[in-house]
């Protein structure tokens, strides 16, 4: 297990603004940003692309194949931009990075294979230096012994807005109904799952950030970071 001064986890519903926040802190620290979220993402693309009926009889059994020879690696982005994801070699950054796929993430990281294999590279990353880790479980399950946990949350209509927001910037439109009511099928499935649900930490630090600028909760984590290294 890594020292417990160099792991922060940021967990969060869709939508709150942690891997924002997780890249502008991590740079702040000089750690490493690790955007699990993306990692979901990805295997939910494979799955999608294999053709993969998880529901199928032998669905778990073709789903452990499939991360089996799962071939997934990492690369920071460029300043500001989203953590570049390679699958088997293929660059799918922009790929994994729709409404859609957020949805199928929600999915597979149900999957008890699914949620072992990532927690397992997840941790591996970890062993290599002080990280900031964000997503839905870093500080319940993957990094429990962390020093440092936060959950970072906003209210659904605040983070429907900020989704199409950054949709619009990325060229997508989606209509803010449609985005608001999948936030909250998504907020139901994450936090009502068996396994690994959605909450925050008991010794986490909880923040809301509906009124927050960006460079609020930046300053209100470094402050709690410095403040507990003393």
């Amino acid at each position: 297990m890594v020292e417990r001064k160099n792991i922060i986890t940021i967990d969060g519903p869709s939508g709150a603004g942690k891997s924002t926040i997780s890249k502008l802190l991590a740079a702040k620290l000089h750690y490493t940003y690790l955007d699990t979220g993306a990692m979901y993402r990805a295997v939910g693309l494979q799955v999608e692309r294999s053709g993969l009926d998880l529901e199928a009889e032998n669905g778990r059994e073709k789903l452990v194949k499939l991360l089996d020879i799962l071939d997934m690696t990492l690369a920071p982005g460029e300043e500001g931009r989203e953590t570049r994801v390679f699958l088997h070699g293929e660059d799918v950054s922009d790929a994994i990075r729709t409404p859609e796929m957020a949805m199928v993430a929600s999915r597979v990281s149900a999957e008890p294979e699914v949620r072992k294999k990532l927690t397992e590279m997840q941790r591996a990353l970890g062993n290599k230096g002080a990280i900031v880790a964000e997503g839905r479980d870093m500080g319940t399950i993957v990094f429990p012994d962390a020093k440092y946990k936060f959950f970072l949350d906003a209210t659904p209509p605040e983070r429907a807005q900020r989704r199409q927001k950054q949709l619009l910037e990325q060229g997508q439109r989606l209509e803010y109904e449609e985005l608001l009511a999948q936030i909250r099928k998504r907020d139901r499935d994450d936090s009502s799952r068996s396994l690994a649900p959605l909450k925050p930490a008991p010794d986490a630090v909880v923040i809301d950030s509906s009124q927050m600028s960006i460079d609020e909760v930046v300053s209100f984590l470094l402050k709690a970071v410095h403040e507990k290294q003393k």
